[in-house]
């Protein structure tokens, strides 16, 4: 049963501390939370209101700005591309810091266990959130947002558990590597299962006939990263169960989850770094910095054989995004932890220090449902083209208001 306590202990580290000088390594680091709201931000309404302006004022940097808070179709990176991946990473920086003091406290065994319960909780809430039962067990969506973040957690924190940095590299690069191996080599059979394609074909993903002509196919080839024609694709058609997002496989399917633990475990190097009270905190940025720009140019030169692709989360992918989220970790942490930049931060660290709650409540409660009893209809039809924008701050606007509540309340989502 959920109490309404003091964190949001799944993925978050220990709780806040009042002192205005930069945290020592066992205190929460408050540009951890103002990062991971400030990702949360662009998911719960922060893109409605760029693409609400957009459309209101279609100039050339708005046209950028609204092209790259969508995803790519296939290959390429977008930032929005890069919310879902630095979630994953964060919850890898975070697990560094709780579970280090759960070992001190009580041992590793049971730290072990707690991993296992908060995995469970946060697996079984992402399949409430995507219905559930309601529409039968056929309907479940088994693989999604939230169980992949469990599925990492889990995995990510046995490992940082069981094994010394040396043994926790070596499994980020196996898994890696491995990915890679298995998507260039293995044969699979030559047959698309995009939707697009099967409806050329009168089939669909579903469909008794698409299996049948599927498992006919006798021509195999490898090395394949097309939409529809991977491996990783196909894995999801022969063996995910219940609704599968894109038809025929899932962007959180099963074998793309590997690079996924991969991502959470960047993180949780990046976490060891800061939490490394023998580095000074100006050579953490710089360690951070670095990293992020060697990780960057090493993904998109191995994304020339191996796609940057999201949806299958390809190896390049993961060192692309992995990057990124070390830029985006060494800039707040200069800013918030160092120069002590904080008052800009604070909306972000309300989102950050409850990002679970947050992310339910926005998929389960209509806000925009509400949104349009207080501004829709004439109010709405006589702003015309800004009556959308305005739609989209007041949603934001709720949203803040719920987060600003709980902080002040000093009530997070606990398990």
């Amino acid at each position: 049963m959920f109490l309404l306590a003091d964190m949001s202990s799944l993925v978050n580290a220990p709780a806040p501390s009042s002192t205005q000088q930069p945290p020592a390594a066992s205190q929460r680091l408050l540009s951890l939370d103002a990062l991971r709201g400030f990702d949360m931000f662009w998911i719960v309404g922060g893109e409605e209101i760029v693409h609400a302006l957009y459309k209101a004022c279609p100039v050339g940097p708005l046209h950028l700005l609204d092209a790259q808070l969508q995803h790519k179709a296939w290959a390429g990176v977008a930032f929005y591309d890069l919310i879902f991946p630095l979630f994953v990473f964060l919850a890898g920086v975070s697990l560094v810091f709780s579970l280090t003091r759960a070992i001190e406290r009580n041992g590793k065994a049971a730290a072990l266990k707690r991993i296992f319960f908060r995995s469970l909780i946060l697996y079984v809430l992402g399949l409430i959130q995507y219905g559930g039962l309601a529409d039968g067990l056929d309907h479940i969506r088994w693989l999604g947002v939230l169980q992949r973040i469990a599925i990492c957690y889990f995995f990510a924190g046995a490992i940082f558990c069981l094994f010394h940095l040396r043994g926790m590299v070596a499994i980020c690069l196996s898994l890696l590597i491995a990915y890679w191996a298995l998507l260039t080599f293995v044969p699979i059979p030559d047959f698309n299962l995009r939707t697009k394609h099967l409806k050329t074909l009168n089939l669909a993903p579903g469909d008794a006939q698409t299996g049948i002509a599927f498992n006919a196919t006798t021509n195999m080839v490898s090395g394949q990263f097309d939409d529809g024609l991977n491996l990783t694709q196909q894995i999801d058609y022969r063996f995910l169960p219940g609704h599968r997002w894109d038809g025929a496989y899932d962007p959180e399917g099963i074998l793309s989850t590997l690079p996924a633990i991969a991502t959470c475990l960047l993180g949780v190097f990046a976490g060891l770094l800061l939490r490394n009270g023998t580095v000074p905190d100006q050579k953490k940025v710089a360690y951070l910095l670095g990293a992020g720009v060697a990780a960057v140019a090493l993904g998109f030169l191995w994304g020339l054989q191996f796609p940057v692709i999201k949806k299958i989360w390809t190896s390049s992918y993961v060192l692309v995004a992995g990057g990124y989220s070390c830029l985006f970790l060494g800039a707040f942490y200069q800013m918030i932890e160092i120069w002590q930049w904080r008052k800009w931060s604070t909306p972000f660290v309300w989102i950050g220090m409850n990002p679970i709650t947050i992310y339910l409540v926005f998929h389960l409660v209509p806000f925009n449902t509400v949104a349009e009893r207080i501004v829709g209809g004439p109010v709405q039809t006589v702003l015309g083209v800004w009556g959308e924008l305005l739609l989209a701050l007041v949603v934001v606007a709720m949203m803040f208001a719920l987060v600003r509540l709980l902080y002040q309340r000093k009530l997070f989502l606990r398990l």
